[in-house]
């Protein structure tokens, strides 16, 4: 199984890249805030990769720190969720923030990322809710009660991601707070995401 890829970013699309890795592409699915943290096109980049084979697909998911990776694991263990999903709910909070809502069984900032209803929130906290205290976050094994590291920018990740597809940056940091206008600056960043491609795309 493939574990790790290093090489350089050749695409970038909407919910995956392609790295290059010595004239081979892989297409990698990624979750959008780590989308939002590629770097430019031809650049180098190194993931860690989780393989995911089934009969009629053999997908790569990749992630650039090991507590995504340990916390997709941990997803895809709950029952009826599969990688898809899970990089979907990675999509909408980071890794600490989602960690500690799940710890809390928030259930309704978890209902809050697209495409995750109460049945699913609530599956996520009764399955997972004293497994992710022990993820370790940044190095670091999660402390009980212990407020987690405040998360990079919203709006920044926001305005890279939309320039990572292609968007002037003006454009992008216009689409990004007309967003955070509309669904509120504390948003997910997912719903954020989204908002900004609506306008964008007229």
């Amino acid at each position: 199984m493939i574990a790790a890829l290093k090489g350089l970013v050749l695409e970038k699309n909407l919910n995956d890249v392609v790295i290059d890795v010595n004239g081979v592409g892989y297409r990698v699915g990624l979750s959008l805030l780590t989308l939002a943290r590629m770097p430019e096109n031809g650049q180098p980049v190194s993931l860690r990769i989780r393989t995911v084979v089934r009969e009629d697909a053999f997908d790569l998911y990749g992630f650039m720190s090991r507590a995504e990776e340990e916390l997709f694991l941990l997803l895809t263990s709950v029952s009826h969720v599969g990688p898809k999903l899970a990089i979907n709910v990675l999509s909408g909070l980071e890794v600490d923030e989602l960690q500690a809502a799940i710890a809390k069984g928030d259930v309704a900032r978890l209902t809050k990322i697209h495409g995750v209803g109460k049945k699913t929130a609530e599956r996520l906290v009764l399955e997972l809710k004293e497994k992710v205290k022990l993820l370790a976050v940044d190095g670091q094994p999660s402390t009980p009660g212990k407020k987690p590291t405040k998360p990079a920018s919203t709006s920044s990740d926001l305005v890279s991601a939309l320039v990572n597809l292609g968007y002037k940056e003006a454009q992008a940091q216009q689409a990004a707070q007309l967003a955070e206008e509309r669904a509120g600056a504390d948003a997910p960043f997912e719903l954020l995401f989204r908002e900004s491609l609506k306008s964008l795309r007229g």
